[in-house]
């Protein structure tokens, strides 16, 4: 390296924390984006307002790069919802730091099982999950799916994950 050259800045570590009402466009952003592609359902900025506090966000060096929620049913039962990682920054982990984020949370407050409905169910197979028939998850499907405009012919996959004795 010549004297004049500095090496480049190293990436900080991302961080994945709460969401706080600043990131709401960038996880509206992220979550739209992927809606259009038809592989997440939309939501507004008021819902995403309104759900504020199940979400967590991964940063890296300051941006919001990715996110996902964690919604309750019951006392038993959770769901990951809305993960997303911006492309740009795919195949590097980020999915699955936010997904065991978002089950420390789960196993924090005592959920016993996380489900989620998924295009890519391989991605949570290596995290745990198994593949489930949806009419297992009743609380899932006759709570929210019934008011999904693809109720009658939904193409996701239910995978689940028993926390109970989970690490």
């Amino acid at each position: 390296m010549l004297p004049s050259e500095s090496p480049a800045p190293a990436a900080a570590a991302p961080l994945v924390r709460p969401a706080a009402i600043g990131d709401v466009p960038y996880i509206h952003y992220l979550v739209e984006s992927y809606a259009a592609q038809g592989n997440l359902l939309p939501r507004t900025m008021s819902e995403l307002y309104r759900h504020l506090r199940d979400f967590f966000v991964l940063e890296v060096d300051g941006k919001v790069v990715g996110c996902g929620a964690l919604e309750i049913f019951t006392e038993d039962l959770g769901e990951i919802r809305s993960l997303v990682v911006d492309d740009a920054y795919k195949g590097r982990g980020y999915g699955r730091l936010l997904v065991d984020r978002l089950l420390q949370e789960a196993r924090r407050i005592g959920l016993r099982r996380i489900m989620a409905l998924t295009y890519v169910p391989q991605f949570f197979h290596k995290l745990g999950f198994t593949t489930v028939p949806k009419e297992t998850l009743p609380e899932k499907v006759w709570g929210i799916c019934v008011k999904c405009y693809k109720f009658n012919h939904c193409d996701e996959i239910a995978v689940l994950k028993e926390l109970r004795d989970a690490p």
